[in-house]
């Protein structure tokens, strides 16, 4: 099959806390498990659900967590830093998040034999889709963050939105060593509505994607050949 360069990365992110905001990075290591770091710890409960946007069996709904961030200080080094609502870094995040949501049963959990991931490690989003969706909801302030991928692909003019779908079934690298493979799109669900730092909610970005792509979006991957992805690598189909 013919090599086929079709974008440039040009942004990363990591999210240490599931369901808190993430880390903008200009680099990352990524290996078989997705990138090092991503989505490691969890809010956990007594029942052992993870602190979610939605109920589930596997999750459980916690508001105000994506108002909240994390980060890894100097790299990947354990614990990470849990920051409030003003970007403040607390001191005992278990205590803290106990008050914050006022459970005394939650902690912060490291990943267990359980992955944290709702369903593969790898999420990309091309800028066609969401440029697309900023046409369709043009009264609220749309960025990736609504999707929480881990790559943003900058994509040449004229490329149509949901192209990822032709990426499915097949692998692709990034710089000089790490290849992934596409497998399938995200099901999105209200996370994607919910507000989070300077993000409003905004209800009519689901029922976009909805509508016009069966609640799909993004592709997923799963990694081939570990290494390091860097912003401004491109991203070659083969």
């Amino acid at each position: 099959m013919v090599a086929d360069d079709v974008g440039v990365t040009e942004r990363l992110w990591r999210y240490p806390v599931k369901s808190t905001g993430g880390e903008r990075l200009r680099s990352a290591e990524v290996d078989l498990r997705g990138l090092v770091g991503d989505r490691l710890y969890a809010v956990r409960d007594a029942d052992g659900r993870l602190g979610s946007g939605k109920n589930t069996r596997r999750f459980r709904r916690m508001a105000g967590l994506l108002h909240l961030s994390s980060r890894f200080p100097g790299g990947t080094a354990e614990p990470p830093e849990l920051l409030d609502t003003d970007g403040h870094v607390v001191d005992d995040p278990t205590a803290f998040l106990r008050a914050y949501l006022g459970r005394d049963d939650v902690e912060l959990a490291r990943e267990g034999k359980v992955s944290h991931f709702d369903q593969l490690p790898i999420s990309v989003l091309t800028t066609a889709t969401l440029d697309w969706i900023r046409r369709e909801v043009p009264d609220v302030p749309v960025d990736e963050r609504r999707f929480r991928p881990n790559l943003l692909v900058r994509t040449p003019p004229g490329t149509p939105p949901f192209v990822e779908d032709e990426w499915i079934g097949r692998k692709g690298s990034f710089g000089d060593t790490l290849c992934v493979e596409f497998q399938r799109s995200s099901e999105r669900c209200v996370m994607t509505n919910q507000a989070q730092h300077d993000l409003p909610q905004a209800p009519g970005v689901l029922k976009a994607i909805a509508a016009a792509h069966d609640n799909r979006l993004d592709v997923l991957a799963t990694v081939l050949t570990p290494g390091t992805v860097r912003v401004g690598d491109p991203l070659v189909l083969c």
